[in-house]
C-alpha cells in the first residue's frame, strides 16, 4: 500500500466512524505532497474535495505572527519597544487586583505592554480556564462581551466592530494580569492584527497579502471567501455552527488575527514549508528559530491559571505551541496544523467539526501519528 492510498484509508475510516462530516488531510515530505479528502462538505452536501475551503479558526495566530515579525524583520517595529507608539489606547494600563473581580478594583500596570508580549500571551490580557468554569460569569467577560470584542471566545466576524473602534472598547477595559507575568491565550493576535495594519500603514488583510500570503501563493487564505461553493459547513455537534452563505462569506470589518482566516490544506502545507526551508521569502531564518523555540520563563510557565495544562509538556512561541518534537496548533473549527522539523514534514488535518469535550476529533491525532511514525 503507498503512503497516498494509506492518508486516504485514514480519512475514510475517520468519517465513517464519524469525526466529521468530512475530511482533508495533506502530509508534506521533502518535495512531496499527499492529499487525501473523504466525506462531505456538509451533512447530505457535496463531496468534500481536496481544495475545499475551511475557516481555520487559531491556525490564524501563527500566520498573524509571521505577519508581525516580517515588519520587525525589516525594522518597521521593534519587538521589545512599548506599543504605546502605534497603540496609544494601551498606554497606561490598570490591571485587576483580581482576574475574576469588580472592574474598578485595579492597581496600575508595573510596566508598559511590548509586541514580544503580544506574541508570546503574556501581555496581561486573555483567556485563562477558569473563566469558563465560574458559577457566575466574570466581569470581564461580560464586559468584553457587551463590547463585541470575541476575545473570550471564537471569531464573531458579524458582530465584531473596525479595528479603531474595537481598541477603544478594549482600551475600557483593565488588564487581568501584569504585563510579562503570565500566559493568556488568544487575544494578544487579535492585537497584533492592529499592531501591524498601524506600524504598516495599511488594512490588516493587505498587509497579510503582501508579505505572507502572496509570497507563498497562498491565493485561497483570507478572511473571507468568495466562492462560498469551496466552503465547507461549520458544525458542533449535529448543529450548524456557520453555513456556507454566513459569517465567512462577506468582508468583516475586524481582520481577526487570532481567529478569522478561511484556508485549505495546500495553502498551509505552503505556509508550514516557508517556517522549515528557514522562512525564505518571508522571513529571517533566525526569526524563525525564535518563533518556534519555547518562549515562555520558568516563571511565566508556573503562573499558568488553570485550564490549559497543555503547556505542562508543551512551550509557546509566537503564535504556535512548542513541543519536544517540533511545533504546531489547532482551531476551535476542528482543524490542527503541525510541523516535524526532524522529519521535514508539514501535516494538515482540516475538519468543519468543532471539538467536543473528549477533544479534537480523532483523525487530526491519527494523521500526525501515521504521519510521524516510520512508514
Amino acid at each position: 500500500m503507498t503512503d497516498g492510498e494509506r492518508l486516504e484509508n485514514i480519512v475514510e475510516a475517520a468519517v465513517a466512524r464519524g469525526d466529521a462530516p468530512g475530511v482533508v488531510a495533506a502530509v508534506a515530505t521533502g518535495d512531496e505532497t499527499r492529499i487525501a479528502a473523504a466525506g462531505a462538505m456538509a451533512i447530505g452536501g457535496p463531496p468534500m474535495r481536496p481544495d475545499t475551503v475551511f475557516r481555520i479558526a487559531s491556525i490564524t495566530k501563527p500566520v498573524t505572527a509571521a505577519v508581525v515579525l516580517s515588519l520587525a524583520d525589516e525594522g518597521v517595529l521593534e519587538l521589545d519597544e512599548p506599543v504605546d507608539r502605534l497603540l496609544p489606547e494601551l498606554a497606561d494600563r490598570r490591571v485587576l487586583r483580581r482576574p475574576d473581580g469588580p472592574l474598578t478594583d485595579t492597581i496600575w500596570a508595573e510596566r508598559a505592554v511590548t509586541a514580544r508580549d503580544l506574541l508570546t500571551f503574556t501581555w496581561g490580557f486573555g483567556m485563562q480556564g477558569a473563566m469558563f468554569m465560574a458559577a457566575e460569569p466574570w466581569p470581564i467577560v461580560t464586559a468584553a462581551a457587551e463590547r463585541d470584542l470575541a476575545s473570550f471566545g471564537p471569531a464573531q466576524p458579524a458582530t465584531t466592530p473596525e479595528p479603531d473602534t474595537w481598541m477603544a472598547r478594549l482600551a475600557e477595559l483593565p488588564l487581568l494580569a501584569q504585563p510579562g507575568e503570565r500566559w493568556l491565550y488568544s487575544a494578544g493576535s487579535q492585537v497584533l492584527g492592529v499592531l501591524a495594519a498601524r506600524a504598516a500603514g495599511a488594512p490588516f488583510e493587505d498587509v497579510m497579502r503582501e508579505r505572507v500570503l502572496a509570497p507563498l501563493e497562498m491565493h485561497d487564505t483570507s478572511f473571507y471567501t468568495h466562492d462560498t461553493s469551496r466552503l465547507a459547513t461549520a458544525y458542533e455537534g449535529p448543529v450548524v455552527r456557520d453555513a456556507p452563505d454566513g459569517q465567512w462569506s462577506r468582508p468583516p470589518r475586524f481582520p481577526d488575527g487570532a481567529a478569522g482566516l478561511v484556508s485549505t490544506a495546500a495553502d498551509l502545507v505552503a505556509f508550514g514549508r516557508m517556517l522549515l526551508r528557514g522562512g525564505h521569502p518571508v522571513l529571517k531564518a533566525q526569526t524563525v528559530a525564535e518563533m518556534t523555540r519555547d518562549q515562555l520563563t520558568p516563571a511565566q510557565r508556573a503562573r499558568v491559571w488553570p485550564g490549559f495544562s497543555f503547556l505542562g509538556d508543551r512551550g509557546w512561541g509566537y503564535g504556535a505551541s512548542v513541543t519536544d518534537w517540533g511545533y504546531t496548533w489547532e482551531g476551535g473549527s476542528g482543524t490542527a496544523w503541525s510541523n516535524v522539523p526532524d522529519l521535514d514534514t508539514t501535516v494538515v488535518v482540516l475538519t468543519q467539526q468543532a471539538p467536543d469535550e473528549t477533544g479534537m476529533p480523532a483523525v487530526c491525532g491519527d494523521v500526525l501519528s501515521w504521519a510521524t511514525s516510520s512508514r
